[in-house]
């Protein structure tokens, strides 16, 4: 009897125990499955949330933000490249070129969007692709001293590097029908980003990096223009001024020939008036009687020559110095 009573007790205890441990594997297998579960179910009520949560962020791709964004990121994208291309022909030709006159000439640069469309909707971050017609209006001048600068340099004409990239060129401006950028908020904040590198940019950089350049070479050419003449200038003024002090010292050595005067004339003496003659030999003698009262006769300087007439048969020639 106490034999039989321990056997059923062992086989009770041994019958709990394997119970009690069905229901635990039972227990963990139940809390497995239904941990598993809960899990899928919080999964799939997540998804919708996510998707909820990006179109709830995203932004449309003609918003003003994004517009204004866009333009923001053209103009540093343009800069950066345009600066890097005009300090490779700056070194190439030895020259110094401001990195702050090709930011002046980016800024020139007038920037239009038109006819924005979506390429894709928003993604999970909340980013839509969209394409867009970009233009960007240069001024003439930078238009024209490229084109100098390239053909200096063997380069392809704009022409050229826009046909080959489906680049539309309207008088000044430059056109990509097929721009591609993306838009979206991150941290709040609305973004625009230029997606991959658009063939636009590079020929636009490239044209302000090559204005850039020409500028500065015709402001050093103007330059060697003008100290060539100051040279030249101050070369002849040297020559003028060598050749008068040779003049002033020649002058100095040689003595000047000295001009004689002109002699002063004589003083001529008064000429005595004509007297008269008669033939009679009365008025003779009555002409050569002096007069008590008349004063000594005036010694005439003209020549006594007797007179050639071959009808006088006597000339008396009269003697101041004789005494009668």
């Amino acid at each position: 009897m106490s034999v039989t009573n321990k056997s059923l007790s062992k086989w009770q205890k041994a019958a709990g125990i394997g119970m009690v441990c069905g229901l635990v594997l039972a227990g963990c297998d139940r809390s497995e499955k239904e941990t598993v579960e809960v899990e899928d179910a919080e999964s799939v009520e997540q998804q919708p949330v996510t998707d909820e949560n990006a179109a709830a962020t995203s932004v449309g791709c003609n918003d003003s933000m994004v517009q204004d964004r866009l333009k923001t990121a053209l103009k540093n994208t343009l800069n950066q490249q345009a600066q890097t291309l005009a300090a490779n022909y700056a070194n190439t030709a030895e020259v110094s070129l401001s990195g702050g006159m090709v930011s002046d000439k980016v800024n020139n640069i007038k920037v239009d969007i038109q006819n924005v469309a979506v390429l894709q909707e928003a993604n999970a971050n909340g980013m839509t692709t969209c394409q867009a017609s970009v233009s960007m209006t240069l001024p003439s001048e930078d238009l024209y001293q490229a084109s100098q600068a390239h053909a200096a340099n063997n380069k392809p004409s704009l022409q050229t590097r826009a046909a080959q990239d489906n680049i539309r060129i309207n008088n000044n401006m430059l056109v990509d029908d097929a721009f591609t950028y993306v838009a979206g908020t991150q941290a709040g904040q609305v973004q625009a980003r230029i997606a991959g590198q658009p063939a636009l940019i590079a020929i636009v950089a490239d044209v302000m990096a090559g204005s850039a350049f020409q500028a500065v070479m015709e402001e050093a050419q103007e330059e060697r223009q003008a100290a060539e003449a100051r040279r030249r200038a101050q070369e002849a003024a040297r020559r003028r001024e060598a050749a008068q002090e040779a003049r002033e010292e020649q002058a100095s050595r040689q003595p000047s020939a000295v001009t004689p005067a002109e002699p002063a004339r004589p003083a001529e003496p008064a000429t005595p008036p004509t007297t008269s003659q008669s033939n009679s030999p009365a008025n003779n003698q009555a002409a050569s009687t002096p007069s008590a009262n008349a004063e000594a006769p005036t010694i005439s300087a003209l020549p006594k020559v007797a007179p050639e007439d071959d009808s006088i048969d006597m000339v008396i020639i009269e003697d101041e110095s004789a005494t009668y």
